[in-house]
Formats: structure tokens, sequence, C-alpha cells
């Protein structure tokens, strides 16, 4: 779907969209915008008749359609509420745009316009509205049906064109240029993670990676079996010894205009491109769904292009160690004990507890290459933190304050929530081996999310760091505000924000 902006004085075409808050609960006497009123007048007071009819208060998400409005050119209108006018944000616009789009994207219609010039004066700038009206649509937008050879007309996107009606072009092109950058990293993600683990295993992953990064300037490095042996990664390839599909892990740099002398930040992802549980296999129920365990990954390396389009004046390490996670003769098995990057020495008790192997070499390449500010990693890592949280939240473990409220904030800013977990010697003890230094699940079984931050946290030495678990986050099974079934690129958004909002050289400094 293209999207457009167009000066007020512009005639609308296709669908018409009018955007307006909350209004009284008689919306017949209430007092529309004078553009709007107009508009109800034009059509004899079909639109207030039908927003009556229809219970159409302008609520935060509510939607009425009329189709074929009397007296106007127009095939169909569509009513949108902003809620309370005075808290209108630019999560309120997003979701104003993420409403327009699921209205009309497989409506038949081909194109919509959207007035946004109509509306009185809101706490949001008008440049702002527009821009994340902009970002909200493309993101409930996107779908993936690549796959699909047999759908019906009324099944298949029809929206083309999306023109959004508003005054100062200029200004709204400049501030909806970096959200649009983020969109493409977003896109990137969810496309990259719903596809099938026949397409997107480790070598195609990195190569991916690499395809997309390299050209926009992010150096992007590949280490193979070979590199990894050298760097005595045990944990890491003991989770891929039993598939053919050989692992990767992906190291990227993005150094931003006047970003040279900065310390770096670093941001890390789980890739298990296809999870079978290794011997210690998975119920066959649901098994297809594992081909996104590998979301943390898609997720930095969406980021890395996310900031690579808009310019980020930042310094910014992305790595993701990719891996399959199969049972044949030569899988790891439960009783193995694997020599780590940092010379830790890991019993695995359980071959479905891989994640946090792959993590837990890669933290550590990490922070010993790298010397990051903090180190914050992503991951599907347990089905415990959907017991915990379900779907609406993501699980916070960090070893630093300040980078738990960073990200906190930048979370809730975008609608990426995140709710922090505890940490403590306590839950620590319970990953303690009795032949190695540390084992790979807790010993009674309880707590599971919180022992694998534990066993995570053992290989950042002194970094701040934090681990995001995403497993109930990565994916959902209902439509959202900004995004359908399947693929949601959660922590994208979040990432970039927390950058931009931290992190980016401004006035010679970086700030902190």
């Amino acid at each position: 779907m293209k999207i457009t902006f167009v000066e007020s004085r512009a005639t609308p075409s296709g669908a018409l969209v009018l955007p307006f808050a909350e209004a009284p609960k008689d919306a017949k006497d209430s007092k529309w915008p004078d553009a709007l009123a107009k508009l109800d007048r034009d059509s004899g007071g079909a639109l207030a008749k039908a927003a009556q009819a229809g219970r159409f208060r302008g609520r935060k998400g509510q939607t009425l359609t009329i189709l074929a409005p009397a007296n106007l050119d127009v095939s169909r209108v569509v009513l949108v509420g902003l809620g309370n006018s005075a808290k209108i944000n630019a999560r309120t616009a997003e979701e104003c745009g993420g409403a327009v789009a699921a209205a009309l994207l497989r409506s038949g219609e081909t194109e919509a316009t959207v007035l946004l010039d109509v509306l009185p004066r809101l706490p949001l700038a008008p440049e702002k509205l527009a821009a994340h009206v902009a970002l909200g649509a493309r993101l409930r937008s996107w779908t993936f049906d690549k796959y699909r050879t047999k759908q019906k007309d009324e099944e298949k996107p029809s929206l083309v064109t999306l023109k959004i009606r508003v005054g100062g072009i200029d200004k709204v092109r400049a501030a909806y240029a970096p959200l649009e950058a983020v969109a493409e990293g977003v896109e990137w993600t969810r496309t990259v993670v719903s596809e099938p683990a026949n397409v997107i295993y480790p070598e195609t992953l990195a190569k991916a990676a690499q395809q997309v990064l390299t050209p926009l300037g992010v150096k992007v490095e590949i280490l193979g079996i070979p590199e990894m042996k050298k760097l005595n990664m045990g944990a890491l390839l003991g989770v891929a010894q039993g598939s053919e599909r050989e692992p990767r892990l992906v190291v990227m740099r993005w150094r931003g205009p006047g970003a040279k002398d900065q310390q770096p930040v670093a941001f890390l992802g789980k890739g298990v491109t296809f999870d079978t549980g290794g011997i210690s296999i998975k119920p066959s129920k649901g098994m297809e769904d594992m081909k996104w365990d590998m979301a943390g990954a898609g997720a930095v390396i969406g980021l890395m292009r996310a900031i690579a389009l808009r310019k980020a004046r930042a310094d910014v390490i992305g790595i993701v160690g990719l891996v399959e996670n199969m049972p044949s003769g030569t899988a790891q098995r439960p009783g193995d004990v694997v020599k780590t990057a940092s010379g830790q020495t890991v019993e695995v008790l359980n071959t479905d507890a891989e994640g946090r192997l792959v993590l837990a070499d890669a933290l550590w390449y990490c922070q010993e290459r790298f010397k990051p500010r903090f180190m914050v990693d992503l991951a599907t890592l347990t089905g415990a933190i959907i017991v915990s949280l379900g779907h609406e939240y993501a699980g916070l473990f960090a070893s630093d304050d300040r980078l738990a409220q960073r990200l906190t904030a930048a979370g809730d800013a975008v609608g990426e929530r995140l709710w922090r977990m505890p940490l403590d010697d306590a839950y620590d003890k319970q990953i303690n081996s009795g032949i190695a230094d540390v084992q790979n699940i807790g010993a009674n079984g309880s707590a599971g999310s919180i022992t694998a931050a534990h066993f995570l946290k053992r290989f950042t030495n002194d970094v701040p760091w934090a681990h995001l678990d995403i497993a109930g986050t990565a994916w959902t099974q209902k439509d959202r505000p900004l995004a359908g079934k399947g693929a949601t690129a959660f922590g994208v958004r979040l990432m970039d924000r927390m950058i931009a909002d931290h992190y980016e050289v401004r006035g010679g400094k970086g700030k902190r």
C-alpha cells in the first residue's frame, strides 16, 4: 500500500475517512468540527444519523463505515475515533491509522483519503499527527500472502493508495521520514519471521541480513563453524550439531554520522530458525510455530536496517546466533557437558533449553570484543514467561536499573510493553551444576523464565545487561491495533526509540 500526503486544497478521492475526537453521548446534538458539519449537511444529515444509530462516539479505536452516503460522491465514509482530545498523542495517531487500514485493506476500495485537515487544534502538532497516522496505517496493512495461490478476491488486499490530507507537506514529510525507516525495519522482520524453516535457516538468514544491510553502510561479518571453533563457542555449536544446517554468527555494526568516538551499544538476538527441542523433543502439536523461534534475531537485524535507513547518529552493534535445533544421531544429549567461549562449562540437562546456550557464547563474544556501554538480548526464550505475562507484556530482566527504566519508557512510548521481573541469588543457586560450572535449567523446574535469565547473566561479566523474553509477544494469534495475525516484530521499535532518545550524538556529545 502506497501512502502519500496531499495538501488541504486537494480534492478527496476514493473512500473518505473522517477522524475526530470523542463526542458527547448524544452525537446528534454534539458540535462537529465545521468541515465535518458541512459534509454532514451535504449528506442531508446522513452522517450524524448513522453515527447516532451506530452508537459512534469517537472513542479511541472505534470505527463506523457508512456505505454510499446520500448526496456525497464517495463510495463510503469511515468514521474513526481518536478518543479524548486532551489525551491525543503519537500512539493515538498510530492506532487511528491502524484502524483505517483494518477497515479498508480488504474492503474492495483501491483508494482512500484521510481528512486530517478538518480537525481542530490538538495537543499533537499537525505534522506529527499525520506522520504517526501514516505509520500506523503502514504497520497494520502489512500482510504475508507470499504462498497463497488460490485466494478469493474478497480475501486479497485491495487498498492500493492511502492519501492523508494535511497542511504543511514539507514538515509532514520530514516528520515521517524516520518513521518510514523504522517501518521498513519492522516489515522486514515480520516477513523473515513469517517465512518457513525450509526457506529461512542459518545460512539463508545470514545472507539475507548481509544483502539488506551492506548496501546501507552496515558492516556485516558472518562467522561459520571454523571461526566459532577458534573462539571456543562450544555452547552454540553444541545446539547446532544435530542439524545438517550449519550454524552462523552474524556480527553487524552501524557507525552513524558523528559517532566515531562513541562507545557502542549492543543488541543480541536468539536465532533458532527451527526448534524441535532436539533430543528433549517437543510435542508435535504446535511445533510448526517454532519457525519463529528466531524472532529475536529477526528483530535485531530489523533494528540495524531501521537505524541505517534513518542514518542514526549512534554506534550500534548487532549480533545474532543462528542455529537449527534438530534430533539426530549427532545431536546433543541430555547430560552432555560443553565448554563455552567464556571458559565456563555447562551441563545440558534439557536440549530444549537451547536458546540460552546460543546467547551465552554470543554475549561473551560481544562484551569481550566490543566493550559495549550495555548489552540487550531479545529471545523467544521460555514458555514460562507466557504463563506469567500472557501476550501483553514481554519479560524484562536487567542488571542495571537505568537501562531497565530506559527500555521500559521506550516500550511504553511505542506500545511494546515490558514488565520487569526479579533477579535474585536464590534463583541463581538453582542453576548450579553437580558436575559442571552451571546447568542449563533450574533444579526444581520452577521460575523457568527467571532461572533462564540468571543463566544468561553468568555470561555478561560486569557489562550492564538486559534480557527481553519475547516468547509471548513475537507472534499474535489475533488482530492488534498495529498488527494483523502473525509476526509482530516486537522489539524493533522499542530498541530504535531507546537509541533515539538516549544514545545518539547531539551537539558533539553522546546523550547519556
